[in-house]
């Protein structure tokens, strides 16, 4: 039997304190989406810049370096579980830099998913590049991909359209990394925005949707999805990162601060203005996860 370490009043934000490896066979359910940004192994004692102070990259353990050989078979035997768990229509989207996202493209090749779109996400505030030997990082990559080949999946077009001035929207997305507000309860060192991963659950879910993330952080995935009306199961290794996340979930039971978030947002504002909702904390009764 699973013990969650957090739920929320409303049982729509869901976490488990644990390794995916050996929780997600436990239990039998099926998600519409799941987002992974898993380790990308670059803790092996390089230097970047933030907040213009020289800082070590070194993340944890969890993302010391690999052989090729063993990123190979670690991103397909998660890849592999959490498409066990995704229904025959949902998606999976997942983070990375060069470091590790052609592994992760082939390990959704060879499982047999379909690959959608390929996201350069390109950070408009990046930190510099101290060497001055080559080129500012500042685009990282998010690959979405479909379960099944035959069965389609939910996209929102007309939403994504509107989000772009009444044009296609482009799988190149200018966005700024995590803004201040956004670490109000700490910071993971590799904590997504939440204007990136709200974007990428309003394209690809429905309201009340079940979104999953593996690698769970500080739960940016739960706070977007439970923002725009979404429910959320994370799994987290780390306690420190799981109280974390617990912390910033309470943080939306004040509803002051739960609409101030939604305002910082732009595509929320979109959505809503678009789809005439008026959104309330109160939503319809939401069904539970078997634990």
């Amino acid at each position: 039997m699973i013990t969650p370490y957090y739920k929320s009043p409303s049982h729509d934000f869901n976490l488990i304190c644990g390794d995916t490896f050996e929780l997600l066979p436990q239990f039998n359910f099926k998600f519409d989406m799941v987002f992974a940004d898993p380790p990308y192994f670059l803790s092996s004692g390089g230097i970047s810049v933030q907040s213009g102070k020289i800082v070590s990259v070194n993340k944890g353990d969890w993302d010391k370096a690999m052989t090729s050989e063993e990123i190979n078979e670690f991103n397909t035997r998660w890849i592999s579980l959490c498409c066990d768990k995704l229904k025959e229509s949902g998606t999976i989207w997942v983070s990375g830099t060069y470091h590790n996202i052609f592994s992760v493209a082939n390990a959704l090749t060879q499982l047999g998913l379909k690959i959608l779109n390929v996201i350069t996400w390109v950070k408009t505030n990046p930190p510099p590049n101290i060497s001055c030997r080559y080129f500012t990082y500042s685009t990282e990559f998010i690959i979405w991909a479909r379960k099944s080949r035959m069965v389609p999946h939910y996209y929102n077009y007309e939403l994504m359209r509107s989000l772009n001035n009444d044009k296609q929207m482009t799988d190149v997305w200018r966005l700024p990394a995590i803004a201040p507000w956004e670490k109000s309860c700490g910071k993971h060192p590799t904590q997504k925005p939440l204007a990136l991963l709200t974007r990428i659950i309003l394209a690809s879910t429905e309201r009340n949707a079940w979104v999953l993330d593996p690698f769970a952080g500080s739960s940016t995935t739960g706070i977007a999805a439970n923002l725009v009306g979404r429910r959320y199961l994370g799994i987290e290794k780390e306690n420190t990162f799981a109280e974390m996340s617990h912390k910033r979930r309470e943080e939306l039971e004040n509803t002051n601060l739960f609409f101030e978030y939604r305002s910082k947002i732009k595509d929320i504002s979109k959505m809503d203005a678009m789809e005439h909702i008026s959104f309330t904390c109160e939503d319809e009764q939401i069904r539970d996860l078997p634990f």
